[in-house]
């Protein structure tokens, strides 16, 4: 498996960076970021009631509250964004976004020699209750999970 650096917390900006390298073509690794069929595979159990800007869904994690998800911008196969609840907003309606603490994560694909070079950054922090703490979590957060997809994708390869 590829070794990355680990994700970067810019308190200034309230945001979580990670640039990876992955060793496979960018319409694979789009199809990990953007479908919830692979998604799933790596990250938390996703449903989308469609596809594109707008779409909207769940992602499922074990032991915990089912997570809101919509697309807030889908540019195939190099760029795509999502907005979800973050734990300011367990226990509300399941379906529902809060928009006014929610964080959005855009995951951005560049062709480059030897694959795929995958950036995602996650912005909103300062909106949340505790915005450090949620910016540490989600740091190790994005670590553990583009290493599992790195493993998967490249396992497929």
């Amino acid at each position: 498996m590829t070794h990355n650096e680990a994700s970067v917390v810019d308190e200034e900006s309230f945001s979580v960076r990670r640039s990876i390298q992955i060793t496979a073509p960018v319409e694979k690794v789009w199809r990990a970021v953007a479908e919830p069929q692979h998604i799933s595979r790596w990250f938390g159990r996703t449903e989308l009631d469609g596809v594109g800007v707008g779409a909207t869904g769940t992602m499922t994690f074990p032991d915990y509250d089912v997570i809101p998800l919509r697309v807030e911008e889908h540019e195939e196969p190099r760029r795509i964004t999502y907005r979800w609840n973050n734990d300011d907003a367990l226990g509300k309606l399941p379906d529902s976004i809060d928009e006014s603490t929610s964080t959005v994560f855009t995951f951005t694909l560049e062709e480059v020699d030897g694959g795929t070079r995958l950036t995602v950054v996650e912005s909103g922090f300062e909106r949340t209750s505790e915005p450090r703490a949620n910016l540490e979590s989600h740091r190790t957060g994005w670590d553990l999970e583009l290493d599992k997809m790195v493993a998967l994708v490249e396992g497929d390869a």
